[in-house]
């Protein structure tokens, strides 16, 4: 579906947005967001949106863009623009959330294998 230019109610478009927001963080498991960002955007938009959380996490941990280039096939385009907006608030908040849920699963493991020793 492509994306109509003409404008909305001001009103209508902040219920609708509000909305979408409230779905998405009533999305309980990985299984449940899959299904909706597969059925609403397509399987080539979800993959576009998960490159490009990809390409701003390797840029944080110091990837080149050659690396991310080779290994996600993307342009450098593209690695230039995540590379330009990864400072922004939302790319932040989704790397600072990616950065939790890895340090959680990290330690969780951890933990997990000092109560197995004994």
């Amino acid at each position: 579906m492509q994306a109509s230019k003409q404008k909305i109610n001001k009103n209508l478009e902040k219920e609708i947005f509000q909305t979408l927001y409230q779905l998405l963080v009533d999305l309980k498991t990985p299984k449940e967001a899959k299904s909706f960002l597969e059925e609403v955007l397509g399987k080539s938009e979800t993959t576009a949106l998960a490159k490009r959380l990809a390409i701003a996490y390797f840029l944080e941990h110091n990837r080149s863009y050659e690396n991310i280039k080779q290994n996600l096939k993307v342009s450098s385009a593209t690695v230039a623009s995540v590379d330009k907006a990864r400072k922004s608030k939302g790319f932040i908040l989704a790397l600072k959330k990616i950065e939790a849920e890895k340090w959680a699963t990290e330690w969780a493991g951890k933990i997990e294998k000092l109560f197995k020793r004994k």
